[in-house]
């Protein structure tokens, strides 16, 4: 069995079959081209990593889709806290004043408070966290950047959001 034989190849075939179908789940999802190509190389990766566990694997395909959609929902929730974290300032401005002259010096207070939170940031998680949210760069292009993983990445990245989220949300 190619399987069993030869992995690499095995492999190659999964590919070939199945990225297509993968990519257009993950774009409709995430309608980003760049997010839709990490996520479903993360789902590759995954396989690859797991290759002495394919022949506990019956349908592949099937197996494929599942980690695909798993990831997806990961993206969804990452997605939403990332809106959250926006809406709780944007929420915290209007409840400032009617305004409009007060609505931007909060505007700006606001601004300066996020970047003092920033800054509060170990140094390498904020390198993380401005090359992805202000230069825009993937979590891959970052890992090779910076010669770190790819997960690490996400970590740091992940870690970033909810210490900022934190430093914006209400004390009780």
């Amino acid at each position: 069995m190619l399987r069993k034989t030869d992995p690499a190849a095995y492999f190659s075939e999964l590919y070939r079959q199945h990225a297509d179908v993968l990519l257009r789940l993950a774009m409709r999802t995430t309608k980003s081209k760049e997010q839709a190509h990490d996520l479903v190389q993360d789902v590759f990766s995954k396989c690859w990593t797991r290759r002495d566990q394919w022949h506990e694997i019956d349908d592949m395909g099937a197996w494929l889709y599942r980690v695909c959609a798993n990831h997806l929902v990961d993206f969804i929730r990452k997605s939403a806290a990332d809106q959250r974290l926006r809406q709780q300032l944007w929420i915290r401005i209007r409840e400032a004043t009617n305004d409009d002259a007060s609505v931007a010096i909060e505007a700006r207070e606001q601004a300066r408070q996020l970047r003092l939170a920033i800054g509060l940031l170990p140094a390498q998680r904020r390198t993380i966290f401005l090359l992805n949210r202000e230069e825009g760069l993937s979590y891959q292009e970052i890992a090779d950047e910076m010669k770190l993983s790819k997960h690490t990445i996400k970590n740091q990245l992940s870690t970033a959001l909810q210490q900022l989220r934190s430093a914006f949300s209400p004390k009780k």
